[in-house]
């Protein structure tokens, strides 16, 4: 299984933010693409997203920026992956209304692969932002270096 790049951008948003709380300054988007080496352009519909969703507030215009909208302990990282991925099939037979494979009356994968995917959200729903920004002076440390204010 590969999540997105606009998971993995939504995440390592959540992170940036989530690191950068405490200040009272908000971030830009310009901060979060020099801190990862991504395009503004990707983090836009990301950030549009996330704020769509409730997990940060966004301010425009001039000293505009984004910050958090709740804690990072009522950020739960599975219902963040739920909500950026668009499908969860991980092999054709789990598609509506694929059904080419001839195998599918004797196939054992389906439920294999299932339980795996359940295991898969089931580890993630354990977690929450605050669990992925604990180890947050090393993450000021990076973010630093890569030249965004902290």
């Amino acid at each position: 299984m590969r999540l997105t790049n606009f998971t993995d951008y939504s995440l390592r948003v959540l992170i940036y933010l989530g690191a950068h709380r405490a200040e009272e300054r908000l971030a830009t988007i310009g901060d979060i693409a020099a801190a990862y080496r991504i395009s503004e352009n990707h983090l836009m519909k990301v950030v549009h997203h996330l704020g769509k969703e409730g997990y940060i507030e966004t301010t425009r215009g001039k000293g505009g920026g984004m910050r958090l909208a709740r804690a990072p302990e009522q950020i739960n990282i599975g219902a963040v992956v739920r909500g950026t991925e668009e499908d969860f099939a991980l092999v054709e037979c789990f598609q509506e209304g694929a059904r080419n494979c001839p195998i599918i009356p004797a196939c054992v994968l389906p439920p294999v692969l299932d339980r795996a995917l359940r295991a898969f959200f089931q580890e993630l729903d354990r977690h929450t932002l605050a669990d992925l920004v604990r180890p947050q002076a090393k993450l000021m440390r990076i973010f630093h270096h890569a030249g965004t204010p902290n």
